[in-house]
């Protein structure tokens, strides 16, 4: 599953509809719905793994449904009579919908299938839980490195930067304009610009989230005013604007980092299978994010794609069997080498399979750090990310300061339903 812009590639957003969730029983056997937003390649590899579930055992039949339609699972997930029994969504979306009570609480139900949560990683974990109960689990992680275009870098005499500073210096040194002071190619981007910027702000030591938002911490203002000070002032708001205008679709061939429009931009795992798919002459690296002190070498972002159980799912046992099946080690790293996706199990991260994979270790490195960090799964998750988008195009349009903007964060967040 790609995080989209956050991405990036992005992310599908999509849920989940369909078929009747009250199982059939005929046969002895019990079946059960998986809505799941997965489609094309990805939903074939989805309907894989369940036939090799239904093919395991003779006591539950998974229907698998692919389905894109978010209002309908929440339509679904809040009626009387729901219409799967297992579905997947985004860690970011946990708090909100269990404090809603429409997702079934998992520990009771995990502890029966013998699943242990410690094999998953902890700030993925972190996002699967409210108010000190396990409500879903990780079936993918995704972390965020600095991605380069080796021509471009080596031309410029750059290399990849470790530092923020060094950062700082490389982006004029890769950005070109023509004779009229238009970009024609960029330094850095972003394909997603809330992730690169909360990533950044992790990188500067700041911190998105405590006992509640903390939009102004001073960590997280000085990776607005980096970008602010380093492309949006430097170049110019409006020729950022129309530069961007003009790029072409993410992980298509047009992609502006395929098509050296771009010289470097923080990015997930996906870009390994992607590149070579969609740019296969293009010569990348890898490194991780760069950070404003040594104290802070290993600091990414982590997100993650998940599992869970609807509170209205008549069948939570057999949906919680199916769960343990798809996070298992087998299942778990033939779902992820078919994406291009992290493993969710740390124990994973080392297994000879994703090392055929370009640059891939870069990311799984990353996953293991303990500087990893991943944004909060409150129920205010959703509300509190909306408010930082359109805080952070503020920022990058010039219509505000850092500072300015954060402020008015802040000040919706107040509000928030504190769940």
């Amino acid at each position: 599953m790609k995080i989209a812009q956050l991405g990036m590639p992005l992310v599908l957003m999509a849920a989940l509809t369909a078929c009747s969730g009250d199982a059939a029983e005929s046969d002895g056997k019990t079946t059960i719905t998986f809505s799941y937003l997965w489609s094309g390649p990805e939903g074939e590899a989805i309907e894989k793994l369940i036939a090799g579930f239904n093919g395991s055992q003779d006591k539950i039949v998974v229907k698998g449904v692919s389905s894109p339609d978010t209002q309908k699972q929440l339509a679904s997930m809040s009626s009387a009579n729901g219409t799967f029994d297992i579905s997947d969504h985004f860690g970011n979306t946990v708090g909100s919908w269990a404090a809603k009570g429409i997702l079934a609480p998992l520990d009771d139900l995990l502890e029966q299938q013998g699943v242990d949560t410690a094999a998953f990683a902890p700030a993925a974990m972190d996002q699967m839980r409210h108010k000190g109960r396990t409500y879903a689990l990780p079936i993918a992680v995704h972390t965020f490195q600095l991605v380069y275009n080796k021509k471009l870098l080596d031309a410029a005499g750059v290399e990849p930067p470790t530092t923020m500073d060094e950062l700082a210096a490389a982006i004029p040194k890769l950005t070109e304009t023509d004779g009229k002071g238009a970009i024609t190619r960029l330094g850095l981007g972003n394909a997603d610009l809330p992730t690169s910027l909360t990533t950044l702000g992790y990188a500067f030591g700041g911190a998105w989230d405590g006992t509640g938002p903390t939009p102004g911490d001073p960590g997280n203002l000085a990776a607005l005013k980096f970008w602010q000070d380093n492309i949006t002032n430097k170049y110019g708001a409006d020729k950022v604007s129309a530069f961007k205008a003009g790029w072409g679709q993410y992980m298509s061939a047009q992609d502006p980092f395929y098509t050296g429009r771009v010289a470097m931009v923080i990015d997930g795992e996906w870009q390994a299978v992607s590149i070579p798919k969609n740019a296969p002459g293009l010569e990348w690296g890898v490194s991780p994010i760069p950070v404003a002190r040594p104290d802070l070498d290993g600091t990414t972002q982590l997100t993650a794609s998940t599992l869970f159980i609807p509170a209205n799912s008549k069948h939570r046992q057999e949906a919680a069997a199916f769960m343990k099946y798809l996070v298992s080690e087998s299942a778990a790293r033939e779902l992820s080498l078919a994406l291009g996706n992290l493993p969710a199990r740390t124990g994973l991260a080392d297994d000879p399979a994703y090392a055929k994979i370009p640059n891939f270790g870069s990311w799984l490195k990353a996953m293991k750090s303990p500087k990893v960090r991943s944004l909060s799964s409150a129920p205010y998750a959703a509300e509190y990310a909306a408010d930082l988008a359109s805080a952070f195009d503020s920022v990058v349009r010039a219509t505000a300061t850092p500072e300015e903007a954060m402020a008015k964060v802040a000040g919706r967040a107040a509000g928030y339903a504190k769940g």
